[in-house]
């Protein structure tokens, strides 16, 4: 006969004493039905994996750097020595700090401040007045330092020194005018070379300069001056003629130095063909000098490589090297 154990009493108060009896045993590991049984049934539940402990990164071993190999700047300034510096109150010395105190006193307008800076000034203009003094005696006490022997300084020997330039100038420029020319290039439509003509007309009557007119445009001055003239045939281009007027000192038959392109006064004409003549060699040094009021003194122009280094360590012996180098007929 078939019995249904599910629906016995009896099965199921066994059943209930069993399951009493397991929980009494505390083998249990986990009793949280029992202490949380108001969350119902939760054997299905899944529980957290425990947390496991995080592995450390690796250290990554960053390169080292390499040692920088040490720069010239860096062994010069192991042994760098600071520069010597001038003597104080010496010139080099208020050169550097003159300025300094000038600021300190301005910034800071103590008494102490700026009277610093004016007792230091005052020791500069001693010291220049002393320089002065020495200077004074030393020029006039040697004929080849004192300017006053080329050109004198009073006013009285200035204006005998202006006569005897203005008779030396006149004699050269007639020895000038008596081998050498004027050539003019003009055009008949230039103002310019308009005014210039009576000016080159005073250079013939007062010297006896020859004058060679060329006319660009083939035409006339308009206030007839210098008829007959030359029509110009490629002379201008080779001479380097721009402007208009444009004149040349000419010694026949083929020396021609230029004098101008552009007008000149009587006064600039003449001080222009002097220099000219000089440099063409027309014209002695120690002459072109009395043109200009200067007396013929040696001159200081020591040959190149004359003169070594240790000599001009020494005062002295570059005073003598000086002195022997001297030498007449170079001008200005």
């Amino acid at each position: 006969m078939n019995r249904n154990y599910a629906s016995s009493p009896i099965l199921m108060v066994l059943l209930l004493q069993a399951g009493i009896a397991v929980a009494a045993d505390g083998d249990r590991p986990n009793d949280a039905f029992f202490e949380d049984k108001q969350r119902g049934w939760f054997w299905y539940e899944v529980l957290p994996e425990p947390i496991k402990p995080a592995k450390p990164e690796p250290k990554v071993e960053l390169p080292k750097p390499e040692p920088q190999p040490v720069t010239a700047k860096s062994e010069a300034s192991v042994g760098v020595t600071t520069p010597e510096q001038p003597e104080p109150l010496s010139s080099a010395w208020l050169k550097q700090n003159l300025e300094k105190y000038l600021n300190k006193a301005i910034d800071e307008p103590s008494q102490e401040n700026v009277a610093a800076f004016y007792y230091l000034q005052r020791v500069m203009m001693d010291k220049a007045e002393r320089f002065t003094n020495a200077a004074r005696y030393v020029v006039m006490s040697d004929p080849q330092l004192d300017e006053s022997v080329r050109r004198p300084i009073s006013t009285f020997a200035v204006n005998e020194a202006n006569h005897q330039a203005s008779v030396a100038a006149d004699q050269a420029l007639k020895a000038i005018a008596a081998k050498a020319g004027i050539l003019f290039f003009f055009r008949s439509d230039c103002r310019y070379c308009h005014v210039q003509a009576p000016i080159l007309a005073m250079l013939e009557r007062s010297y006896g300069f020859k004058i060679y007119p060329v006319s660009l445009d083939g035409l006339p001055m308009p206030n007839g001056l210098f008829n007959p003239f030359k029509i110009d045939q490629g002379q201008a281009a080779l001479l380097g003629v721009e402007q208009t007027p444009a004149l040349f000192l000419m010694k026949p038959p083929k020396q021609i130095v230029p004098l101008s392109q552009g007008v000149l006064s009587l006064e600039e004409a003449t001080s222009r063909i002097l220099l000219a003549a000089k440099e063409a060699g027309w014209l002695e040094s120690a002459q072109y000098q009395t043109t200009q009021g200067l007396r013929s003194t040696p001159m200081l122009l020591p040959a190149a490589g004359s003169i070594s280094p240790s000599t001009t360590q020494n005062p002295l012996s570059l005073i003598q090297a000086l002195q022997a180098g001297a030498q007449f007929g170079s001008a200005p």
